[in-house]
């Protein structure tokens, strides 16, 4: 989809820089940029894709790893 958005001019020449170095299209470069700023404002999509990568990973239950992910995960912060 093709959109027109207004952008400050020191943003355009900082993408037009890193696009070029990263060798992306400026578009390819907005593209991932958007949709990396949507992920980390829906939060709740990020955990629900998680707990389904879980859910499929988990054949048999392994007790130590599962103790130890817990602990790590009451050790960080949220």
């Amino acid at each position: 989809m093709k959109t027109a958005v207004s952008i400050p001019d020191q943003v355009f020449a900082d993408a037009e820089r890193l696009a070029k170095r990263l060798k992306r299209s400026r578009s390819r470069l907005y593209a991932e940029a958007l949709a990396e700023y949507v992920a980390r404002h829906a939060p709740d999509e990020v955990t629900d894709a998680l707990n389904q990568a879980c859910d499929a990973a988990s054949g048999s239950e392994d007790r130590f790893a599962t103790a130890a992910g817990r602990r790590v995960l009451r050790k960080s912060k949220w």
